[in-house]
């Protein structure tokens, strides 16, 4: 039999975290690092397939809210209080979306029962990191926009574009064969048969995807593999800190780039995508954006806008911890009464 590892791969995690978030974060990483290490919060994202008036109430009266509806009422409500001068700008349609998700206030640790099928046997709502609707929310997908999304699998975000109702068409890739059965799962648990009409599945390369559909999408979502940190910390199965997986831990900022601009290289001239992870690294996050920025540019004459994007933390500041010094894009930060993350999204525009 093997011998296990003399150091976990979660230690290794930790210890590796330890020495680069501490620079990164400072004074926040002893909240953060006791985030990561404690019982993650979910959210429900209501399935608008189903009947989901008495799912709302059943969930209100166990004092959750819909993050989603809630944040422009406050945001308006704050906005009141403040001087005309200082007033930010209307608050963007982009947030102004059908998907909705409860979650439960800061400090509360309620567990959501599982989800129960319907008559159809469609499910009433999917539980999931409430902070991964955010990447979502920026697409901000309108009327039939063609909608790729390069990583889909296991499936939360693309059920959760779904919801939108808006799409005209949603491509929803993943490389892992395994993977994709999980994302079929959930499309066949949660969305009915004409929907699914809508949505072609496949397991391509993503990092292909510019020659296998240049130019085509309205919008493209690119939620890339990364080193999941949360589960790299508290998980030793399938953990990217094996000592066998260096290799590849090292390469993730090269294919986190590749599916970038196989992403942008997808996306209509004045179309948008939107790059998220799951981890707090700048390496893996805001230094992916600067190059492909840079390489779109260099080597194909596209022209990328980042979009600002710090509405979001105006927005949702009741529900989530954002790190406030990230140079391009918004963080999530886990936090002890906000236990949510990390989630890192960025929005370009393909000019």
């Amino acid at each position: 039999a093997a011998t296990a590892p003399r150091i976990p791969p979660s230690r290794l995690a930790l210890h590796h975290f330890d020495s680069s978030y501490s620079l990164q974060l400072k004074d926040l990483w002893p909240s953060v690092r006791a985030g990561l290490l404690c019982e993650q919060k979910y959210g429900a994202l209501l399935n608008n397939f189903t009947s989901v008036d008495h799912v709302a109430q059943e969930l209100e009266l166990l004092d959750a809210t819909d993050f989603v509806s809630e944040a422009p009422q406050k945001a308006r409500r704050s906005q009141q209080g403040t001087a005309a001068e200082e007033v930010s700008p209307p608050l963007p349609a982009a947030i102004r979306s059908n998907i909705k998700c409860y979650t439960f206030p800061r400090g509360d640790i309620t567990r959501f029962h599982p989800a129960r099928p319907d008559t159809l046997g469609l499910f009433n709502y999917y539980l999931l990191d409430a902070a991964s609707l955010l990447p979502v929310l920026a697409l901000n997908v309108e009327p039939d926009d063609f909608v790729l999304d390069l990583c889909a699998a296991p499936g939360g975000k693309t059920l959760a574009l779904l919801q939108t109702g808006v799409c005209g068409h949603l491509a929803a890739n993943d490389i892992s064969i395994s993977r994709t059965k999980r994302l079929y799962q959930v499309l066949h648990s949660y969305v009915p048969k004409e929907i699914r009409e809508i949505v072609s599945v496949m397991s391509y390369d993503g990092r292909d995807w510019g020659q296998l559909g240049g130019g085509t999408f309205h919008k493209v979502l690119v939620d890339v593999p990364c080193t999941t940190d949360r589960h790299s910390v508290m998980e030793e199965v399938n953990n990217i800190f094996h000592k066998r997986r260096t290799k590849e831990r090292q390469m993730l900022p090269m294919l986190q780039l590749q599916l970038l601009m196989a992403g942008i290289l997808a996306t209509k001239p004045g179309g948008k995508v939107v790059y998220s992870t799951c981890s707090l690294s700048p390496l893996q996050n805001e230094y992916v954006i600067e190059r492909a920025v840079e390489i779109a540019e260099t080597q194909f004459n596209i022209s990328i806008h980042v979009e600002d994007l710090s509405h979001f933390r105006t927005l949702f500041q009741d529900t989530f911890s954002f790190f406030s010094d990230c140079r391009l894009g918004e963080l999530v930060l886990p936090h002890l009464t906000a236990n949510f993350g990390p989630m890192y999204f960025c929005k370009l525009s393909r000019m």
